[in-house]
């Protein structure tokens, strides 16, 4: 058999999946970016991350579903959307486009806060997928490791990170030390995420600033 016909079933397959998925079918007939919008939901609506005034710094943001969200929710504070590919956005969003924890990207983050600290930072980011489990857990890891660097740089006292991972070799282990500088630190798996995926989410909350700092 030919690559070009496992593809072929392979885009089949995954077609009649979206098609059956009742969070895509929602998020298409609600106008939603995409059915990431009913993940953060289900997250907020069960820790409560999100106020109008918060400071919210999100990372891995396109093509936009969490900023759809984001941007309802926050109206009064301040949204940071960061990726290197196109973010739909409205006009209040900082949107910058280059990769976290980049040099230049880490600049116009610091400009855009103003002084202010963040009170909370987000992260949808994944690795592009090389098919090899073990390396892909690996930079899943690294990424973590980007948005927890963020929280250091510049969230305040009491903020809280949530993070998109897969279960695999490093995660519990990590999630262990975040308990280090946070006051809780659960791993969730909203109702909107695939069953059938390794895809989990960490939620960490109370930021101890002053203990991660050093």
């Amino acid at each position: 058999m030919s690559g070009k016909s496992k593809r072929s079933k392979s885009s089949s397959r995954w077609l009649q999946r979206q098609q059956r998925d009742y969070f895509v079918r929602q998020a298409h007939a609600k106008g939603h970016v995409s059915r990431a919008h009913y993940k953060l939901l289900q997250i907020d609506q069960k820790y409560r991350l999100i106020k109008a005034q918060s400071r919210v710094l999100e990372l891995g943001a396109a093509p936009g579903g969490w900023t759809n969200y984001l941007e309802d929710k926050v109206s009064k504070g301040l949204l940071i959307a960061v990726d290197p590919l196109a973010i739909t956005a409205g006009a209040r969003t900082v949107v910058i486009q280059g990769l976290a924890g980049d040099r230049e990207v880490d600049e116009q983050i610091t400009a855009a806060l103003e002084n202010r600290p963040l009170d909370l930072v987000l992260s949808d980011m994944a690795p592009n997928i090389s098919g090899i489990r073990a390396v892909d857990q690996a930079r899943t890891m690294d990424l973590a490791d980007v948005a927890l660097q963020a929280c250091h740089r510049w969230m305040k006292p009491g903020g809280a990170l949530a993070l998109k991972a897969f279960q695999g070799d490093g995660l519990d282990a990590w999630v262990n030390g975040l308990r280090k500088v946070f006051a809780k630190a659960v791993l969730t798996k909203p109702k909107a995420s695939r069953p059938d995926s390794r895809e989990v989410f960490v939620v960490a909350q109370g930021y101890k600033a002053s203990e991660s700092r050093g």
